[in-house]
């Protein structure tokens, strides 16, 4: 976006310094969670970390170590929910098909948490499954590690 500007080399060098905590904690070597979370789980890509930033391993491999926690593959896990910034604004018949979509998936899973790494993702997934099953938790993976270091369970889960 900032190639050819007078900004671009700037933009260039913060760019570079700038990680998401999933691919900031995998580098940083993390250590292992120890409080169980009992609980079926899956994944969702946010489109900015799969398909801009090409992280999609990370997230999961910290999933992955909270003792307990199963994680299950999520069909069409790197297709859009709907949400895409502005998106679900701007083409709210399609946004609304993709988030129907997402959360017939999702709740095919048998899961009962969805992880993803964008806010906006959280909402639009949020928003569609609660309609089909209220019970569920959806957080960011950063969540789920913390009740597994702290102990402390969601209100969803205890």
């Amino acid at each position: 976006m900032m190639h050819g500007t007078p900004q671009a080399e700037m933009a260039a060098r913060f760019q570079s310094k700038v990680r998401d905590i999933s691919e900031f904690l995998m580098a940083l070597g993390p250590v292992k969670p120890t409080h169980p979370l009992n609980i079926r789980a899956t994944y969702h890509d946010a489109c900015h970390l799969r398909h801009a930033q090409q992280i999609f391993k990370q997230p999961r491999q910290l999933l992955e170590m909270i003792p307990g926690l199963e994680l299950v593959p999520l069909t069409e896990s790197e297709i859009c929910c709907g949400a895409a910034g502005s998106y679900n604004l701007t083409q709210p018949e399609m946004a609304e098909r993709l988030g129907e979509r997402k959360a017939s998936n999702i709740l095919a899973t048998g899961a009962q948490a969805v992880f993803t790494g964008n806010v906006g993702c959280l909402m639009q997934i949020t928003r569609h499954v609660r309609k089909l099953k209220p019970k569920m938790w959806f957080a960011h993976p950063v969540d789920a590690l913390w009740a597994s270091y702290s102990g402390e369970m969601p209100g969803q889960l205890s």
